[in-house]
């Protein structure tokens, strides 16, 4: 009867055991989430004219990225800065830029999963643009933030968690303007405002993600340094409880720092453009990791990859290659 009892016994504490050694193994696993961020999508009038397809009429951007397909695809999420509407004819270049349907497609196929859509061109064709480009990016299932079609959309979706496994990373967007256009009623871009951005973090943590991630339109044009103010708001950010800082806007290349706590990436320059000042025709390619062990998560194997815009005359007419 003893004997027995102790047989019981002993089994039940190897269970038990085993099952202790499982959780801890179970909450130590690590798990990882790659990100790729490009900077600044542009759509002058000579990128549209080189676009062109006379033979379909119709519009191909799939050339202007293919050396950089495989870098792109690597990530598992690769997220770019859309400064263009979509879709609204005629399509035009500076002042008021609008792009055909298809650099969106050449985006996606290319390997680009998210685009931000807050900057300063976001209203330069009124509300027909901001809703337009929503429409094409949702019927193509590229996720975005940063523009909303009205006040409700933007209630239910102020962020944008990207998830992979037991990873979830919010994604937030802002500007500092839109030129002088106003935005048109009823849609919404988010400016930066820093009781807004505030909120906008509270909701963040209260999602429950492991980093907040806060893409922004800031800064002076041409210009190496960040500002003062660019500092300021970053500062501002991670004080509130953001992770990772990425900046457009001014064209050209601005540092990039990795803290202790926090990582921040000035201005990442012109992905793709028709400016060819120095320092203009080109950028960089921003890539990291967030891995996960537990409750714990961090940035790891941050790097670079520099880019450059070849616009090369084939044809009778100039090309463009990344």
């Amino acid at each position: 009867m003893i004997k027995n009892y102790i047989t019981h016994s002993h089994t039940i504490l190897t269970v038990v055991l085993c099952l202790f050694q499982y959780t801890l193994f179970a909450q130590s696993s690590t798990t990882s989430v790659s990100f790729t961020f490009i900077g600044d999508v542009m759509g002058h009038d000579t990128q549209i004219r080189s676009a062109y397809q006379e033979k379909t009429n119709d519009f191909d951007y799939n050339s202007v990225f293919q050396y950089l397909k495989p870098h792109m695809n690597a990530a598992d999420f690769t997220i770019a800065n859309l400064e263009v509407t979509l879709g609204i004819k005629p399509y035009k270049g500076y002042p008021r830029f609008s792009s055909p349907a298809a650099l969106a497609s050449g985006l996606q196929n290319a390997g680009v999963d998210v685009l931000v859509t807050a900057n300063n061109h976001s209203c330069d064709r009124g509300k027909a643009g901001i809703v337009t480009t929503l429409d094409l990016l949702d019927s193509l299932e590229i996720q975005h933030t940063g523009t909303f079609r009205n006040a409700q959309e933007k209630e239910l979706t102020p962020l944008l968690i990207l998830e992979k496994e037991n990873i979830r990373v919010a994604i937030l967007n802002y500007t500092y303007g839109t030129n002088g256009l106003p935005i048109p009623s009823p849609t919404i871009v988010n400016l930066i405002d820093e009781s807004k951005i505030e909120e906008d973090i509270i909701r963040a943590k209260k999602s429950y993600v492991d980093k907040i991630i806060v893409f922004m339109h800031w800064g002076l044009e041409y210009q190496h340094n960040p500002s003062e103010a660019q500092q300021r708001l970053y500062q501002f950010c991670i004080e509130k409880g953001a992770d990772i800082i990425i900046g457009s806007h001014p064209h050209v290349l601005q540092r990039i720092e990795k803290h202790e706590n926090s990582f921040v990436a000035y201005s990442l320059g012109n992905f793709v453009s028709n400016q060819r000042k120095r320092y203009t025709d080109g950028g960089t390619m921003l890539h990291f990791k967030i891995t996960k062990s537990g409750d714990k998560s961090w940035v790891e194997n941050a790097n670079y990859q520099l880019t450059w815009v070849y616009t090369p005359n084939e044809k009778g007419r100039k090309e463009f290659y990344i």
